[in-house]
C-alpha cells in the first residue's frame, strides 16, 4: 500500500518563494541598455544554485563556469579565458543528466554567438560596448521615444493641454496612440518591481479625452526655410514626417492613395476600436501646423515618382502594406470569399459590409482577423469563427483582443489549417475544408504545426475573410529605381533608399507590417535626418516644463486596467468598446510612476538618428 503524502510547506520554503518572486520580478524589469554578459552571469549562477549534485558536469562544472565568467564580467579575462568557458561549457552540455546543466551551458554558448560584439569589448577594450548604459526603460521602449515621465507627471498634476504637448514633441498622434498603441513602454516598467507596471496608455488616453489634441494649440512653426518636401503615403508614418518638416519650416505636399488621409489607422482599424472623429483630432492638429498640403486620390507609378523626386528638394516614401495575401488553396476564389484588409479598408470610408444571417469564418491568428471577426458579428453575422493553424497561444493578436473576440461569441476553431473552400453550383462560397494539426517543434520561436493523423473537418460558411498577411505594392516604385528586397523597400539605418540621392522611405513599407508607433518612429526619424540632409539641423520644443518629481509612493497596489462595455451590448455597435479611467483612478496610476528619469538614471540626449 502507498500513502499519498502531501510534503507541508516550511517557513524557509515561503520564503524562498517569495525571494523567487522577487528575483523573476527583476528578471522581468530588466531594463534595456543592462550589459548582457551580466545578466547571463547571474543566470549561470542561478543555475549552480539549482543543481541536485548528482551527476558531475552539473554539480562540479557550472560553479567552474561561473568563476570563469566573473573574469569575463569584470573585463579582467583574456582569449584562454574564453577558450577554456567554451571548452567546458561544451562538456558541461554534452554530459548533464538534466536539463539544469544542459540548458545553462547550452545558452552560455548561444550567447557567445548573439553577443560577440560584447564579449570582444571586454576581452580586447576592457569595456562594455558603447550602448550599454542604463536609460529611462518607458523612453527608450517607446519606439518614438516619447518623454513619459514627464506627461504622466503632467496628467498627474492636471494640466492635460501640457500632456498633449509633451507627447507630440516626438508623437503627433496623442489621441491614437491612447488607443491603439501596443505600448511596448510598460514592458520593462520598473514599477514592476513593486507591484505591476503602470497603465501607460490608459494615462496617455485620460488626457486626450479631457483634452482633444485639435483643441491643444500647436507649438510655433519655424519660418520658411523655402525647402520643398514630398511625403508619398499619408499614414502614421507619412502624416509624422510631414508634421515635424513643416514644424521645422519645410513645405510639404502629402500625396495619398485613398478618398482620405490616416493610412491604416483609418482604413485598417474598425471605428469600435479607434472612433473616426478621434483619429480626425490629430490630423486636424498635424494640419493645423501650416505649410502641408494634401492631394487625395493621388496613385504615384513610376513616371510620376521621377517627376516628383526631380520637382522636390526630398521624398519620403511610405506607402504601408494595404494589400492582402491570398491564400492559395483550392476555392480562394470563389464568390464571398475577400481579403480581410481590402474590407477593412472598405469600411474605412463609411462602406460596412451587411452580413445578416450570414455564416462567417475569418482564417488567421492576428490582429487584423480579430478586428474583421468582430466587425462581423457587429453587421449582424449568425455565427463568426476564427480558423487558425496553431494553439490560441500562438497568436501573434494582442491577447486583450483574444479575449474580446472570445466574449463577443466568436468561436476559436485551433490547430486546423484550411486546404479548400467548397462551392455551390453558381460559384458561391459553402464551406471550408480544414486539416486538423499537430503542434510541433520549435523553429524560429515558436512552434511549429504539422498535419495531424486525422480526417478533415468542414465548417459551413457563406463568408470567408483571408486575415494571413499583408502585401506592399513596390513594382512601381522599383521601375523607378528604389529597391526592394523579399517585398519591402531596401533602406540603410537612415532610412535612405539605396542607391538614390534624394529619397527616404519607412514604415510598414520599409519593415513590412507593424505597429502604428513604430510607423510614427520611422516618420520623426525621417523628418530628422530629411532635415539634415537639406543641410539644417532644427531643434524643435515643445514650450512644456516637466513638474518636479514628488518623493515615490512604493506602498504596492493594484495596477488600474481599462475595462470594455458589456460584450453583450457593445458587439450590437461600432461604438467605442473601451471605458477611459475616472479622475480618481488616474491620479492613482500617476501617484504609481517611480519618475526613473529623476531617481533613475536621467534622460538620454542622441545625436544623429538611426531606425532600428
Amino acid at each position: 500500500m502507498v500513502k499519498l503524502s502531501i510534503a507541508p510547506k516550511s517557513h524557509a520554503d515561503a520564503q524562498l518563494t517569495e525571494y523567487l518572486e522577487t528575483y523573476a520580478r527583476r528578471i522581468q524589469a530588466t531594463p534595456p541598455g543592462m550589459c548582457p554578459l551580466a545578466l547571463q552571469l547571474t543566470l549561470l549562477q542561478a543555475s549552480a544554485a539549482q543543481t541536485c549534485g548528482k551527476c558531475v558536469p552539473c554539480r562540479d562544472g557550472l560553479p567552474q563556469l561561473a568563476a570563469l565568467f566573473e573574469k569575463v564580467v569584470a573585463c579582467q579575462a583574456d582569449e584562454s579565458t574564453l577558450t577554456q568557458i567554451k571548452e567546458l561549457a561544451r562538456m558541461v552540455k554534452g554530459s548533464s543528466d538534466c536539463a539544469i546543466g544542459y540548458e545553462a551551458a547550452r545558452s552560455l554558448l548561444e550567447s557567445m554567438n548573439t553577443f560577440a560584439g560584447e564579449y570582444s569589448s571586454h576581452i580586447n577594450n576592457k569595456v562594455c560596448t558603447q550602448d550599454i548604459e542604463q536609460t529611462v526603460p518607458c523612453e527608450t521602449l517607446c519606439p518614438a521615444h516619447v518623454d513619459i515621465p514627464s506627461y504622466i507627471a503632467l496628467v498627474g498634476e492636471g494640466d492635460y493641454a501640457g500632456a498633449v504637448n509633451m507627447v507630440r514633441k516626438d508623437n503627433p498622434f496623442p489621441t491614437a496612440c491612447a488607443y491603439v498603441c501596443e505600448h511596448p513602454c510598460e514592458s520593462k516598467c520598473r514599477r514592476t518591481l513593486i507591484d505591476a507596471p503602470l497603465n501607460i496608455r490608459g494615462i496617455k488616453r485620460y488626457a486626450v479625452d479631457e483634452a482633444p489634441v485639435d483643441t491643444v494649440p500647436i507649438p510655433k512653426r519655424n519660418p520658411d526655410t523655402g525647402r520643398k518636401i514630398a511625403v508619398i503615403g499619408g499614414g502614421p508614418s507619412g502624416l509624422t514626417c510631414a508634421y515635424f518638416l513643416a514644424q521645422m519650416g519645410h513645405a510639404v505636399t502629402v500625396f495619398e492613395a485613398h478618398k482620405q488621409i490616416g493610412g491604416m489607422l483609418r482604413y485598417g482599424i474598425p471605428a469600435y476600436r479607434f472612433p473616426r472623429e478621434r483619429l480626425d483630432e490629430d490630423i486636424q492638429a498635424i494640419l493645423a501646423v501650416g505649410g502641408i498640403e494634401v492631394k487625395c486620390e493621388v496613385t504615384v507609378d513610376a513616371r510620376q515618382m521621377k517627376e516628383i523626386a526631380e520637382t522636390y528638394d526630398a521624398v519620403f516614401v511610405s506607402i504601408g502594406a494595404h494589400v492582402g495575401k491570398p491564400l492559395n488553396i483550392p476555392g480562394s476564389d470563389s464568390k464571398g470569399v475577400y481579403s480581410a484588409v481590402e474590407l477593412l479598408s472598405t469600411i474605412g470610408d463609411g462602406n460596412y459590409p451587411d452580413f445578416t444571417g450570414k455564416r462567417v469564418v475569418v482564417v488567421g491568428g492576428g490582429n487584423v482577423a480579430m478586428d474583421c471577426a468582430r466587425t462581423a458579428v457587429r453587421s449582424g453575422a449568425k455565427s463568426v469563427g476564427i480558423v487558425y493553424r496553431r494553439r490560441k497561444e500562438d497568436m501573434t493578436a494582442l491577447a486583450a483582443e483574444v479575449e474580446s473576440a472570445i466574449a463577443e461569441g466568436i468561436d476559436m476553431i485551433l490547430l486546423a489549417a484550411p486546404v479548400s473552400i467548397e462551392t455551390d453550383e453558381q460559384g458561391n462560397c459553402k464551406a471550408l475544408h480544414m486539416q486538423p494539426q499537430l503542434i510541433g517543434p520549435v523553429k524560429g520561436g515558436r512552434p511549429t504545426p504539422v498535419d495531424a493523423n486525422k480526417d478533415q473537418v468542414r465548417i459551413p460558411a457563406d463568408i470567408v475573410l483571408m486575415a494571413v498577411g499583408q502585401d506592399i505594392v513596390t513594382q512601381p516604385f522599383e521601375e523607378y529605381g528604389m529597391q526592394a528586397h523579399r517585398g519591402a523597400f531596401v533602406a540603410d539605418e537612415y532610412l535612405k533608399a539605396q542607391g538614390l540621392e534624394n529619397v527616404f522611405v519607412g514604415g510598414d513599407c520599409q519593415t513590412r507590417p507593424a505597429t502604428a508607433i513604430k510607423a510614427i518612429a520611422a516618420g520623426k526619424v525621417a523628418a530628422r535626418n530629411i532635415d539634415e540632409y537639406l543641410g539644417y539641423r532644427h531643434k524643435l520644443t515643445c514650450d512644456v516644463v516637466s513638474p518636479e518629481p514628488h518623493a515615490n509612493d512604493r506602498t504596492p497596489m493594484g495596477r488600474v486596467d481599462l475595462i470594455e462595455r458589456p460584450a453583450h451590448i457593445r458587439k450590437n455597435d461600432f461604438e467605442d468598446v473601451e471605458l477611459g479611467m475616472s479622475l480618481e483612478e488616474v491620479k492613482q496610476e500617476c501617484a504609481r510612476c517611480l519618475r526613473c528619469d529623476h531617481y533613475g538614471c536621467g534622460e538620454q540626449e542622441g545625436g544623429r538618428v538611426q531606425y532600428v
